[in-house]
């Protein structure tokens, strides 16, 4: 796992000392080793922390004759196959690392060879044949790839901070992009390509880029989506083969995520996926799996008993830590690592048990991905029973909407009767699975900083993460939370959580080729009744303690609803009350101190909108004061 950085000069030789600067910058994603590649004009750098061939993976890697270049970040799962294939292509390999298969596999495939990947990663090849920068990002995004393109040349990097190093974009004044706060403003998080900043964009998981060495040159080519979610079933297809092929998917992807030459656990949080990557885990390993949980003292979000069960069962060498209010103090930081407004709470307890769980591995295994790609969100099951509303006749639904919009604000059932009034599905599915209702945000928000929910804006926005209208609402919302939200947010999340304190994330669930197979399933097999991951249950349930079966789902998250009626009251008051925030145009703080009492007086929980706001601030105030200088001599 590493960071990488680099750039094209448009104005003359580049010069290794800005991808330095740029590598200095993500230092925590590689503490154990740097390397540069300078020629012409352009210069590439990265940061490693080193996994696989520890004494001879140094990077930047080339081919035999040193006209192919890389940087890497990530891990190729099935590079010892590719490497085989190579071989026997005639290909000399000098190290025995996952990265040298890249340039050899662009040597022999061209741009195409991404296609054959199975990992995560982001990369720069530096083609010296064709004077061209090939870049790529793995199918989910799970490795951050930004890029931005000025007077002075095009750039790239593993996080903004890279960027913003070496005046990319020389400040945040004037700079800030205004439809990205919007959508973070509803969904409390940035999806890609957009990033906070004009001019910056995130390369799109599943995407590639070629760039010349010229200006406006760069193109970009989709070379995977997210299969659409299934509606119907298949001819000839039987339960029992389906569930056959889960187990054996899923056992591979665990088996091929645990090949490591550094100490290796796993992420145990007492949910159904975490615990089915630990129990896939044991079946693979001669010793026990190392296995790390966190819990809370109140117990409505404490999973440790569950986590618990599962690491008895398995004989598992479990680590517990327990999570305290003080826990907000690491917000500041936090948003320092994200370098954009982030406001999934649960940040905080994945930052946290990383950081615990790096004191005795390199590497673990999450279960992210499951919910996703088998129906395990509350939120599907809720889209389901909604569509009923699209019985209702259109003109009705619109006398509805008027009549939502004339109640007082405080009145229970205004933001009911606006749901129901919705005109399609997709726009009755965002009023529902986002941080705040329509009527908060806009009690709170300025009108010119509010995001529309209609199909046609998110369209726009979310472009392959929004099916057709006339898809089946589950389906809309499963490709939503696979293609859009678990880039932007989820594995966000994880990979600056987890390399902030340089560990690397490992997500089983996450295989492209578990994913397929999943999302050929369809939707009926997944969820029904108010259940979830049906199918995967009767795959692999007998695998798991039946108390935890039978548990209701709680999720990764924080008490902040408490925090912020106990603890964490005063801080909220002197953040979104203060005179930097009245003054900044974006809050009304007439709406912010309504809001404030409402979630005092218990009324309304506000807690995940109040966090949106709480960080945003904090963004500000940290990106306003502390704007990067650019290098005086940049691109000379």
């Amino acid at each position: 796992m590493c960071g990488i950085a680099g750039y094209i000069s448009f104005k003359g030789p580049a010069r290794q000392a800005v991808a330095q600067t740029m590598c200095d910058r993500i230092r925590h994603r590689g503490p154990d080793d740097e390397g540069f590649f300078v020629n012409g004009p352009v210069a590439m750098g990265m940061r490693r922390l080193s996994i696989i061939d520890l004494s001879g993976g140094h990077q930047p890697i080339a081919n035999e004759d040193e006209t192919i270049w890389v940087v890497f970040n990530g891990e190729i799962y099935n590079y010892r196959s590719l490497r085989q294939d190579l071989l026997a292509r005639g290909h000399r390999f000098r190290t025995d690392s996952d990265t040298e298969t890249l340039v050899h596999g662009y040597e022999e495939y061209g741009p195409a060879f991404v296609e054959k990947l199975r990992g995560m990663f982001s990369f720069a090849i530096r083609d010296l044949r064709e004077q061209r920068l090939f870049l790529a990002r793995d199918r989910f995004g799970k490795k951050p790839l930004y890029y931005a393109e000025t007077p002075a040349g095009f750039y790239f990097a593993s996080e903004l901070k890279c960027l913003r190093a070496v005046g990319v974009p020389p400040a945040v004044n004037g700079e800030m992009n205004a439809e990205a706060i919007s959508f973070y403003l509803q969904f409390a998080y940035i999806p890609d390509p957009l990033t906070a900043f004009q001019g910056v964009h995130k390369l799109p998981g599943g995407c590639s880029m070629l760039v010349s060495d010229r200006p406006d040159s760069a193109r970009i080519t989709r070379y995977w989506s997210v299969p659409e979610p299934c509606e119907e079933t298949r001819p000839g297809m039987s339960e029992a083969a389906v569930c056959e092929e889960i187990r054996s998917i899923v056992d591979e992807s665990v088996r091929l995520r645990m090949i490591a030459d550094v100490p290796l656990g796993a992420f145990l949080s007492g949910g159904i996926d975490s615990s089915l990557v630990v129990a896939s885990m044991a079946r693979c390993s001669s010793r026990p799996v190392k296995t790390f949980s966190i819990g809370f003292e109140e117990e409505d979000h404490n999973e440790l008993p569950l986590a618990r069960l599962v690491a008895k069962q398995y004989e598992t060498d479990h680590h517990e830590l327990i999570v305290k209010p003080d826990a907000i103090e690491l917000v500041p930081r936090l948003v320092r690592q994200f370098d954009e407004p982030f406001a999934d709470a649960s940040a905080i307890p994945t930052y946290l048990v990383s950081e615990f769980a790096r004191r005795s591995v390199t590497v673990a295994l999450s279960g992210d991905g499951g919910d996703e790609f088998f129906g395990g969100y509350s939120e599907f099951f809720q889209t389901a029973a909604r569509s009923r509303f699209d019985q209702v006749p259109r003109p009705i639904r619109g006398a509805l909407s008027g009549v939502a919009n004339a109640m007082p604000y405080a009145c229970y059932g205004k933001n009911y009767l606006r749901m129901m009034s919705r005109p399609t599905s997709l726009e009755r599915y965002f009023e529902c699975a986002t941080y705040s209702s329509y009527f908060l945000r806009s009690q709170v928000i300025n009108p010119e900083w509010m995001l529309g929910n209609d199909y046609g804006t998110m369209r726009h926005l979310l472009g392959d993460a929004i099916l057709d209208e006339s898809a089946d609402p589950v389906s809309q919302a499963m490709q939503y939370c696979a293609a859009a939200k678990l880039t932007g947010d989820i594995l966000t999340k994880v990979d600056r959580m987890s390399m902030a304190v340089s560990l690397e994330v490992r997500c089983p669930l996450l295989d492209h080729v578990l994913a397929e197979a999943a999302n050929r399933i369809p939707n009926s097999w997944k969820l029904n009744t108010g259940r979830g991951k049906l199918i995967l249950l009767k795959a692999m349930g007998d695998r798991l303690p039946p108390d935890l079966l039978s548990a209701p789902k709680k999720g990764f998250g924080l008490p902040m609803s408490e925090w912020m009626r106990g603890p964490l009251k005063p801080l909220l008051h002197d953040t979104l009350l203060s005179q930097k925030a009245r003054e900044r145009g974006i809050m009304r703080p007439a709406g912010v101190e309504r809001m404030l009492a409402e979630h005092e007086s218990g009324r309304r929980d506000n807690n995940a909108f109040l966090y949106v706001l709480y960080v945003l601030e904090q963004w500000l105030t940290e990106f306003q004061s502390s704007v990067e200088q650019p290098l005086a001599t940049i691109g000379a």
